[in-house]
């Protein structure tokens, strides 16, 4: 209060030119707020900022909060004076304001610009309106428009049309000289009551034998008034109503508040979106999640559910699932937060599954529909018609969202509804929500939350069963579709697709475990290379292995399923469990008489048997991959053998043997024209090639021929694995630059595609790379990050390999004991999946392992590496992570420049 008596007397006090001193409008307000970035952030600010709002030029305005603490111990020369109790635009409950009178400079202003400078009925508020600061803006520009006279407010019960509405109409008070004023509809079901209830809500009285309808015309004529109209989707019928009364009052306007457009000319509508909800994937730093707008509502519902509750590190991952999964709807968000006074929000997450029967017992002062979300929705689906109704509880069978052609092939195969109409209608009514998609082709879905409540509908009607057996078979039909296009020139669309349908994919396979088990193989069966190349490989198993688990025999469907399921295994490192399933997989291949198979199979041990380092094993199980296809005139089994025999002798430094076994398969795959074939025997020969500087031609050469081979079969993957190679070229060329460029450009690439191992491994490979160009802080994120993906993903191997990325760079760093701890926690991964780092990393590693033994002296580093070895592979990931995060910071101006770095070489991937 002294700050502020003292600027205004130095404002006053400061030579102005003649044009006169500015004038200051201050308020204080007392309460809690906490800093974020330099910032703060606290209910308390809202209404400070409305308080200022009222206030004049050279005016100081104080709280109650503030007035009872300074009264008695203001500066000399002020003095309090109280001005009433006034209603702020927060549309909170009034507050009672105090001025400063300060002597010798003006103490008498105009009423204060609250509330009750205007004729309004505009109703208190319990709470702050949150998270909606983008919408209110947009909402009063738009409804400050010359030319806009009805702009009507739609979505889904819950989403906060009404509480947007009103604090609109409060902010735009000073532009309406007669005032705002609310009508509320929600209890009006007779659309000619309409008119009664807005003249009743105006004061306007019928007389003189004047109608509703003239009474109320000669009270608008010449008002500059704001009309809210809430709750007219159940009495949209009476929209001509509202259309007159706009051509009689030529000052008015309109906002109405409804779950379906008025479908007037004169309309602009304003659909209001759930608030926005955090990227699970990855979430932001606390401070960042607490302001995204979802998450802000449900902290703040649940501090005054329960005092003293703050959005923590323990409890921000569960906070912000349960807003996505309510959809970021404001009514279901309020709900779970009250809950919190019970539950804690990790214990509220694992309840949200019936979240129709969690999400009850609203505010009393709250009207009945909005008491539970169930009561919310059903006041929407009540109005629809009985068809409306059939269409809304059928659409429910989709997880996710559906294409209008899938509708039609799912809940309308005999063509009785009038699809295109009911469809229209639903997303007219806020029900459905309609999303563009890049192809043009719309997307329609429900919120979950009300879905949840179609599906139950859809439970309790006759036509359940049929309704998801079609959705289950549609959707296996699409995967068996897609399977054989994955490699292909619309590998991505259909990738894509596939994505966009993996909720729908899962309720399917659900429906499958339970109906149809030799229907789940397949599905399964069908998915794994989607799985794979979107990194879905936990899930991806749980999956397979179920339907493995729930179906026995040798059919070809059981074979596919352990092919694939071996595939994902591998993936993960888990070596042991893919050379199980193989094994079984080459048992039902032989006794199935499928040659292919067979060959297919032992080709995978080989490949298990080599991530072990047994080469002697992998190269007999090669040799016997070789003669079956030779056997059976296969040629194109027979070069993938060729390939991985390459491997063996390349592994075995037997450089001129591998370079003539992947030149005689890439010879193979050309007259074959196995375009896929080539690839890979090109990336071998690069593999082979790449690093030695006196190849660098052929390197060069044989790098760009498969980019120009996987643009021209539009395999994006390929792209992205040939761009790696290539930067491999550059750095053994000494071209940082280059490899840098192209590296990134790899990176770009497997983000495009979603192949989060390939995203790992490119970041791992680039950190590394500009770790060389001493640029700590980059490298520093980009091996971080690296490491993450990876032990989100569950590739242990490819932990290992990030951790020791990781600890080199924490030697550049100076970091030596941690970098010592983490090549030792690599190492025992290493030994757990009997998988030893290629020789080209191993001995980079081991020169890393002689530089730190040097630096550290042999007994600590002994000491660093056994409890690296000791604390488990999460507990190492989980420091490597923080560390990484903060700890090197303190070591960065220490820490030498360069020095130990090194570029982790990844071996190509074999069919």
């Amino acid at each position: 209060v002294a700050a502020a008596v003292a600027a205004q007397r130095a404002l006053a006090a400061a030579a102005w030119p003649e044009t006169g001193p500015i004038r200051v409008r201050m308020a204080v307000h007392l309460g809690e707020a906490r800093p974020e970035d330099g910032d703060y952030t606290a209910p308390c600010l809202n209404r400070l900022a409305r308080l200022l709002a009222t206030g004049h030029g050279g005016q100081v305005l104080l709280t109650e909060a503030v007035r009872r603490l300074v009264e008695g111990r203001v500066p000399e020369g002020v003095t309090l004076v109280d001005l009433g109790r006034h209603r702020l635009r927060d549309l909170l409950d009034p507050e009672r304001v105090a001025q400063l009178a300060i002597a010798g400079l003006p103490a008498t202003f105009p009423p204060l610009k609250s509330l009750e400078r205007h004729p309004t009925n505009l109703p208190v508020q319990p709470t702050d309106l949150v998270g909606r600061d983008d919408d209110l803006a947009d909402l009063r520009a738009l409804l400050a428009g010359a030319g806009v006279r009805l702009v009507t407010l739609t979505g889904p019960g819950g989403v906060g049309k009404t509480r947007l509405a009103l604090q609109a109409a409060a902010d735009l008070l000073d532009a309406f000289a007669d005032g705002a004023f609310f009508v509320d509809l929600s209890a009006v079901a007779d659309p000619s009551l309409v008119l009664p209830a807005i003249a009743q809500t105006l004061g306007v009285r019928e007389g003189g034998g004047q109608t509703p309808r003239e009474a109320l015309v000669g009270y608008l004529a010449g008002k500059h008034l704001l009309l809210v109209l809430d709750n007219c989707e159940q009495v949209v019928a009476a929209a001509p109503v509202v259309a007159d009364l706009l051509t009689v009052g030529a000052e008015l306007k309109v906002l109405a508040t409804s779950r379906t457009p008025l479908r007037l000319r004169a309309e602009r509508e304003f659909a209001v979106s759930p608030l926005a909800v955090p990227p699970l994937r990855r979430l932001p730093p606390l401070a960042d999640l607490a302001r995204i707008p979802a998450v802000a509502l449900f902290v703040q519902r649940a501090a005054a559910a329960k005092r003293g509750f703050l959005l923590t590190d323990g409890n921000a991952r569960a906070v912000a699932e349960i807003c996505t999964r309510l959809d970021g709807l404001p009514l279901a968000i309020e709900l779970a937060a009250a809950r919190t006074k019970l539950l804690a929000p990790a214990a509220l997450l694992a309840r949200l599954g019936d979240r129709l029967a969690l999400l009850t017992g609203g505010a009393r002062d709250l009207p009945a529909r909005q008491r539970t979300l169930r009561a919310a929705i059903a006041w929407s689906h009540d109005l629809l018609s009985p068809t409306e109704q059939t269409l809304f509880r059928r659409l429910g069978v989709f997880a996710g969202g559906f294409s209008f052609a899938t509708a039609e092939a799912v809940v309308d195969p005999d063509g009785t509804l009038d699809l295109f109409a009911e469809v229209a209608s639903l997303v007219d009514k806020s029900l459905l929500r309609q999303e563009e998609q890049p192809d043009g082709d719309p997307r329609f879905r429900f919120l979950e939350t009300i879905r949840a409540y179609a599906l139950e509908r859809l439970d309790a009607g006759e036509d359940a069963e049929a309704v998801r057996r079609a959705h289950a078979a549609h959707f296996l039909a699409l995967a068996e579709e897609a399977a054989p296009e994955l490699a292909g020139p619309r590998q991505i669309a259909w990738l894509d697709r596939l994505e966009a349908d993996h909720d729908n994919l899962r309720a399917a396979l659900g429906w499958f475990e339970s109906h149809d088990e030799s229907a789940l193989l397949r599905l399964a069966a069908a998915l794994w290379r989607f799985w794979r190349m979107r990194s879905h490989l936990s899930e991806g198993r749980r999956w397979l292995e179920r339907a493995l688990s729930d179906q026995h025999g040798r059919s070809g469907e059981r074979q596919r399923a352990l092919a694939g399921a071996g595939a994902l295994a591998r993936a993960q490192g888990d070596y042991g469990r893919a050379h199980t399933l193989y094994q079984e997989g080459l048992a039902i291949a032989r006794c199935r008489g499928d040659d292919a198979g067979v060959a297919a199979f032992l080709n995978n041990l080989g490949a298990v048997a080599l991530a072990w380092g047994d080469l002697d094993v992998a190269n007999q199980r090669f040799e016997e991959s070789l003669a079956w296809a030779e056997a059976q005139g296969d040629r194109h089994l027979a070069s993938i053998a060729l390939s991985n025999l390459g491997a063996i002798d390349q592994y075995r430094g037997n450089r001129e043997r591998a370079a003539e076994r992947y030149e005689t398969g890439l010879a193979i795959c050309r007259q074959l024209g196995d375009d896929q074939g080539v690839m890979e025997m090109l990336f071998n020969l690069l593999s082979l090639v790449a690093s030695l500087p006196t190849e660098q031609h052929q390197a060069r050469r044989l790098g760009d021929e498969a980019l120009a081979l996987s643009r021209t079969l539009g395999d994006r993957q390929a792209e992205a694995l040939a761009l790696s190679e290539l930067a491999a070229v550059a750095e053994a060329a000494g071209d940082p630059a280059q490899a840098a460029t192209l590296r990134a450009e790899s990176l770009e690439l497997f983000r495009e595609i979603g192949d989060e191992s390939g995203i790992a491994l490119a970041l791992g490979s680039l950190g590394l790379l500009v770790l060389e160009q001493n640029d700590l802080l980059r490298a520093t994120d980009l091996c971080r990050d690296a490491l993450r993906i990876n032990a989100a993903l569950g590739e242990r191997e490819s932990v290992a390999t990030a951790l020791e990325a990781l600890a080199m760079v924490a030697q550049a760093h100076g970091a030596h004991a941690q970098a010592a701890r983490w090549l030792g926690a690599a190492d025992a991964i290493r030994q757990e999946l009997g998988s030893p780092a290629s020789p080209l990393l191993q001995a980079r590693v081991d020169r890393t392992v002689a530089s730190l033994r040097g630096q550290l002296g042999a007994d600590e580093f002994a000491d660093a590496w056994k409890t690296g070895q000791a604390v488990g592979a999460e507990h190492a990931v989980q420091e490597a992570l923080a560390v990484a995060a903060s700890a090197f910071a303190g070591v960065w101006d220490s820490a030498p420049s360069g020095g130990g770095a090194a570029t982790v070489a990844v071996a190509s991937s074999m069919r």
